[in-house]
């Protein structure tokens, strides 16, 4: 099976104001809250959200040009994880805090 990776910002080429802006809809929190969970990545369409195809997929398409998560495809399915280790390399402390908000 042919693995693909979309595009996403280099780790030198993320910034805080936009992984902020990216992670201050409750939505896309949401998903960031499940990929915490499941290090090895979720499939796109596994992720319980409350919204339409389209609109998960614009949300998820805004966190990976963030460069909070990393997306590639494993045949038609498009798996994403989150890009802890970057986002820790380059904000300590940022994850962890805004995982452990109240929600």
């Amino acid at each position: 099976m042919t693995r693909k990776q979309l595009p996403q910002p280099d780790r030198a080429e993320i910034r805080v104001e936009t992984v902020l802006q990216a992670l201050g809809e409750p939505v896309r929190l949401q998903i960031v809250r499940a990929l915490a969970d499941t290090p090895e990545g979720i499939a796109c369409g596994e992720i319980e959200l409350p919204v339409t195809p389209s609109t998960r997929a614009h949300h998820l398409r805004t966190l990976r040009e963030a460069g909070v998560l990393s997306t590639h495809t494993e045949g038609t399915r498009r798996i994403s994880s989150l890009r802890r280790e970057d986002l820790d390399a380059l904000y300590p402390g940022l994850l962890t805090g805004v995982l452990s908000a109240e929600q």
